[in-house]
């Protein structure tokens, strides 16, 4: 039997669904990374030659689009984008770029300005919040909403700029509200319209009540707007939720690399193209993912947990008996396809990584023997036994250096 043939790995996951995931046919990718992503409390705001080489492995994953900053926010943010955008285009960098703005002229007026200098025409991912709640706190009313948004997009359209009406807090936000401000918004001319569920609200109902509802809105208007889904990790639904959204119909979904951001962050967006590749609904190389992930950690400070799906140290390790030994065999078959799936629901060869066998309390003989092979050791007779010996009377797994110190002991004993 070919290991590699859909008898060996029968999928409920592909049983009842439709072919495609998208009801579109097609959606995108936009990255939040260097902006929404470094507003973390615990994040350390990338030096700029780490985000031109974060942005050309972005480019790389083959997201279609990014957030690189918040002119508005100062002369740093300036320089940054401008930076950015000078080195995408010496790139020639597919990317599109974008930025954020609140819904102010004097937020959008340095991206024009910017766009101007470098002849590149930025996004403008102009936001503001409209739920009840926000409405409240900031002591605003549905006039004021509609006057700064419609004042906002106005502006950038007339500077030539497109523009994603960012609503914050959308998924909290009821029709009698996001029905009028949005049609001011389409017909002030906006390109896109982002459902945000700022505080990771959001249920997988949500997702589908909000986007369903939206896309009928914009229907009823006749206009070519597209719809955006950007979502938060408050619950830890970021992900299905951001994937539920590719579902009902979003054209485009956002997130972070690790999942950066805010309180718990954002959607990693790590993750959503993982799952989204081995659901077979893309098909781009992501064998840059891990190195994208890995130098994000260390531009923002952000250590990486070690159980984290792909990315974590013990993601594609074992030191149980059980599941080395059927590694083990898979290997022994000389069949890689298969022992990097007999224990992996992610393969991990796929993005560069592989299975990792290891010795400790939990393991069998099979995990000795695999180890020292490994190494280029020879097994003796007794040399594994004692080194599953000394692993028995250890509450965790053995370093390389631990068993060799034992390989090392057990030689010295031999006459």
């Amino acid at each position: 039997m070919n290991s590699s043939s859909e008898e060996l790995l029968f999928d409920w996951n592909h049983k009842i669904r439709r072919s495609k995931l998208s009801p579109l046919g097609h959606f995108e990718f936009h990255d939040e990374t260097l902006r929404d992503g470094i507003q973390g409390p615990s994040i350390v705001d990338p030096s700029i030659e780490d985000k031109l080489r974060i942005i050309e492995l972005t480019d790389a994953l083959g997201i279609h689009s990014a957030d690189i900053g918040l002119p508005g926010a100062g002369p740093r943010a300036v320089e940054d984008v401008t930076a950015i955008v000078r080195h995408a285009q010496a790139c020639k960098l597919k990317i599109s770029l974008g930025c954020a703005a609140r819904t102010h002229i004097n937020d959008i007026r340095p991206i024009a300005e910017i766009s101007q200098r470098t002849g590149q025409r930025l996004e403008v991912l102009c936001f503001i919040g409209t739920s009840p709640i926000r409405q409240y706190a900031e002591s605003w009313d549905l006039e004021r909403l509609l006057h700064l948004s419609g004042e906002a997009i106005e502006f950038a359209v007339q500077e030539g700029l497109p523009v994603n009406f960012v609503t914050e807090d959308t998924i909290r936000t009821p029709p009698a509200t996001l029905q009028p401000i949005f049609l001011r918004a389409i017909d002030k001319g906006v390109e896109r319209l982002t459902l945000c569920d700022t505080v990771g609200h959001a249920t997988p109902d949500g997702v589908k009540n909000l986007i369903q509802w939206t896309r009928h809105l914009i229907e009823g208007t006749g206009a070519d707007v597209k719809v955006d889904w950007h979502g938060h990790n408050d619950r830890g639904l970021g992900v299905c939720n951001t994937l539920f959204a590719v579902e009902y119909g979003a054209d485009r979904v956002h997130g972070t690399a690790l999942g950066i951001g805010e309180r718990v962050g954002n959607a990693a967006l790590d993750q959503v193209l993982l799952n989204l590749r081995l659901m077979g609904e893309i098909d781009q190389d992501l064998s840059r993912l891990v190195e994208w992930c890995t130098l994000v950690g260390e531009a923002t400070g952000t250590p990486i947990h070690r159980a984290y799906p792909l990315l974590g140290h013990d993601a594609f390790r074992t030191a149980t008996g059980v599941h080395a030994a059927a590694i083990i065999k898979a290997h022994r078959k000389g069949d890689a396809w298969l022992a990097d799936r007999i224990y992996s629901g992610v393969p991990a060869g796929l993005f560069g990584k592989g299975q990792l066998i290891e010795v400790g309390h939990q393991s069998g003989l099979s995990n000795v023997v695999w180890w020292l092979e490994q190494h280029g050791i020879a097994p003796s007779p007794g040399m594994a036994e004692a080194v599953l010996t000394e692993a028995k009377q250890r509450d965790r797994v053995l370093s390389d250096a631990e068993v060799q110190a034992v390989v090392d002991g057990w030689h010295a004993d031999r006459p």
